[in-house]
């Protein structure tokens, strides 16, 4: 009896396809194995974003590319805690570099493979792409090539751990690396022309597939400016807090400086009254000193 492939070999499979022959090749694949435990496991895995899908074809296409990339970013990570201000700074830009020309060769890829990478997927792309440099757990769920959603981190703190497990296909992806794939070679050209009789079907399908990629490109566009709107609320409010922290700052340190400057004149009074004492403790003194000496001299008579 054939031995059955794991399901990590089935998903590589699935997820070196086609962005538009997923679905229907893991619906076929899972009805392959009706009876058998795979099959609702291949059923539920999740069709790609379509970051997500350049990200993994990059993978496949350019994996020493991106090995070299993640090596990188673990140089850089173990360099960081040792650096300046402004090494940090020239760290940063280096890797924004770096990032940005690997997604430039990831739109190209994809492009190869018929798919326009528009400027808010390519954002995602190298937002993903710099997880996998300053994380090193996004940069194994990134090797693995089962990304199903695009990876954002702050760079500050890892990567949460179950926001990681959903962005690849199984929980298993991590440690896992993608087989390689080659880039598709253009057969020659066909002269014949040859009717067609499902032109407008597949004209139908291609419009719904612009449709479906288009709104999954305007929900994650959408969801980043909700994202990116509520940090600005959260810091305005931040600073609005602080402000009126410094407000209270401010009169507390005007009170504290009239209290001084009422203290400096009290302290002068108490100055002026300690010299005129000490004046007449001095004058008691010569007295007290002069009415003793005549009392010794009455005294030795």
């Amino acid at each position: 009896m054939e031995a059955l492939p794991d399901l990590l070999e089935i998903a590589d499979e699935l997820y070196s396809l086609p962005l538009s022959e997923f679905t229907p090749a893991r619906d076929a694949r899972a009805k392959e194995l009706k009876g058998t435990p795979l099959a609702a496991r291949v059923k539920a895995l999740r069709k790609p974003s379509t970051a997500a899908w350049v990200v993994d074809l990059l993978v496949r296409r350019e994996g020493a590319q991106v090995d070299q990339v993640l090596s990188v970013g673990a140089a850089l990570r173990e360099a960081q805690a040792a650096m300046s201000a402004g090494e940090l700074r020239a760290l940063t830009k280096q890797r924004r570099q770096v990032t940005a020309a690997v997604t430039t060769q990831a739109r190209r890829i994809a492009a190869e493979e018929g798919l326009r990478v528009t400027e808010a997927v390519a954002e995602q792309v190298e937002a993903t792409l710099t997880a996998a440099m300053v994380d090193a757990e996004c940069g194994r769920a990134v090797r693995s090539g089962l990304l199903v959603s695009a990876l954002r981190t702050t760079g500050v703190e890892p990567m949460d751990a179950d926001e990681l497990a959903f962005a690849v296909a199984v929980p298993e992806a991590l440690g896992f690396q993608a087989t390689p794939r080659e880039a598709p070679r253009p057969g020659p050209p066909d002269l014949r022309v040859v009717p067609d009789p499902d032109r407008e079907a597949k004209a139908r399908a291609a419009a719904q597939e612009r449709l479906d990629a288009a709104t999954e490109e305007y929900d994650a566009a959408r969801a980043a400016h909700e994202e990116a709107d509520a940090e600005v609320e959260r810091l305005n409010a931040r600073a609005l807090q602080l402000q009126a922290e410094i407000d209270e700052l401010r009169r507390r340190l005007a009170d504290l400086e009239e209290q001084s400057d009422e203290l400096d004149e009290e302290v002068a009074e108490a100055e002026e009254v300690r010299d005129g004492a000490a004046a007449e403790l001095r004058a008691a003194s010569a007295e007290r000193d002069a009415a003793q000496a005549a009392l010794d001299r009455l005294s030795d008579r």
